[in-house]
């Protein structure tokens, strides 16, 4: 029975290594891919957590470019959601396969308001944003969902089912996640995620069983959303919307990697505990965070707001846990 579910993931995986082994092939791109292992190699982490934890690959391909390989932010943005297009697509269509629960409740209105969001960042907000502001952004983003698992985990961890207490709002709220969620995952690649799952683990109480597959289908569809968008605008102003070349290198070298590593994340972490990966993937959330501020130099004003940012957001993680509490 299970094999035949996984029918649709299997034939996924042929279509993409077809179309993947043709692109090395008849692009004659095989020196080049092997050229950039070390970014296939760092996704190989990269992956697992995508398909493990509600952060999308992007969480590790970003500050492996930008802060390691010292490249543009706008570069890891946009290989977070080329890679994330594949992984994340990938580790979705072995959750459907399977049959996995998700809040499609909060869902469908959050895939709607990413449909929108993600554009309209991509057009109008993340080709303005500095490059030093697009990986404060991803740093201040991440760290503070690290703290607020460090501080919950325990809670997280053992919550089951989902709570009703919201349901009469699910839509306008699913539409508000999907649209701020967007215009985030616009500039640093990543974050609807996180904010999804935010919502479902805080305000809702949700099992991560849920949660996390939910916010894996989020990701995948505004990374696809999103890499698409940004390729179009990139043909129509090449000097406003530019999309490095070593972004398809990237590419080309990591995703036959994601595309297997992802889904095996979400297998995995369904056999043992949650707990582990997550407080790893926590505490290197808040570590990034650090290594932003000492590899760029912040200080000053910039430093003040970027901790001043880091606390506002988990004040907000605090508010919506205190309005998820039961009556």
């Amino acid at each position: 029975m299970t094999r035949n579910k996984l029918f649709p993931f299997v034939l996924w995986l042929f279509a993409f290594y077809v179309v993947w082994i043709s692109l090395i092939f008849f692009g004659n791109h095989w020196k080049d891919t092997l050229a950039h292992w070390p970014i296939a190699l760092a996704m190989t982490l990269g992956s697992y957590v995508a398909g493990s934890t509600p952060m999308g690959g992007g969480t590790v391909g970003f500050p492996v470019l930008v802060l390691l390989f010292d490249m543009p932010g706008a570069l890891g943005r946009n290989f977070g959601l080329a890679i994330q297009s594949i992984g994340m697509v990938s580790a979705s269509i072995y959750i459907i396969s399977l049959r996995k629960s998700v809040a499609w409740g909060l869902l469908r209105p959050a895939l709607a308001g990413s449909l929108i969001g993600t554009p309209l960042g991509a057009a109008f907000v993340a080709p303005f944003v500095p490059d030093i502001w697009i990986k404060l952004t991803f740093a201040i983003v991440w760290a503070s969902f690290g703290i607020m698992h460090i501080l919950k985990m325990r809670e997280l961890v053992g919550a089951q089912g989902q709570s009703r207490k919201w349901d009469d709002q699910r839509i306008s709220i699913g539409l508000i996640i999907g649209f701020l969620g967007g215009i985030v995952a616009s500039v640093t690649g990543v974050g609807i995620d996180m904010i999804v799952y935010a919502t479902l683990v805080l305000l809702y109480r949700t099992d991560l069983k849920i949660a996390i597959p939910t916010s894996v289908i989020l990701m995948a569809f505004t990374s696809v959303v999103g890499i698409f968008i940004n390729m179009a605008l990139s043909s129509l102003d090449p000097e406003l919307y530019k999309i490095d070349p070593e972004v398809y290198a990237n590419w080309l070298a990591a995703a036959p990697v994601v595309a297997l590593g992802a889904p095996l994340g979400a297998f995995i972490v369904s056999l043992i505990s949650r707990t582990p990966t997550l407080i790893l993937v926590s505490l290197l959330c808040i570590v990034q965070f650090f290594w932003t501020i000492i590899e760029e130099g912040v200080s000053g004003f910039a430093l003040l707001a970027a901790c001043i940012a880091v606390l506002i957001c988990v004040g907000i993680f605090q508010f919506l846990y205190r309005l998820g509490k039961p009556d």
